[in-house]
């Protein structure tokens, strides 16, 4: 009896354990993927379109995949013509990505997501980069 109660807690236990901050911010948010580009090391930056009839956005995340990529800015543009520029240094590896990243106001029409980073010489496998939306 008492290994039996021993098993219940360490299951109890490993369930809370389970629920980190992120994964509970995960579950409070409904995400939508918003669209892909692949960097070709050609042109400094990309741009994923996105529009209005994806609906009303509160944050964005980028994930990479193929390669690292060395970003230098971000810029949001919505669709009453407004944008953001989001300082963003950071290089992100292979199967990385960014935290939620925020944007002011309430939910809000993202128009495009352009995207500026580092020239590199990608050989065999062009890196990706994906962009996902929280509303």
């Amino acid at each position: 009896m008492q290994t039996r109660r021993m098993i219940v807690q360490l299951g109890v236990l490993g369930a809370l354990l389970g629920m980190t901050p992120a994964a509970m911010d995960a579950q409070r948010r409904r995400v939508d993927y918003l669209g892909e580009a692949n960097v070709d090391g050609a042109v400094d930056h990309d741009m994923i379109r996105v529009g209005r009839g994806d609906g009303l956005f509160r944050a964005i995340q980028i994930k990479v995949s193929g390669g690292a990529i060395d970003f230098q800015q971000v810029i949001v543009h919505y669709g009453n013509g407004q944008r953001e520029t989001i300082a963003f240094r950071e290089r992100i590896a292979a199967g990385g990505q960014t935290r939620w990243i925020d944007l002011p106001g309430d939910r809000r029409v993202i128009q495009g997501v352009e995207f500026f980073y580092s020239k590199a010489n990608w050989r065999s496998r062009k890196p990706k980069v994906r962009l996902y939306g929280a509303r």
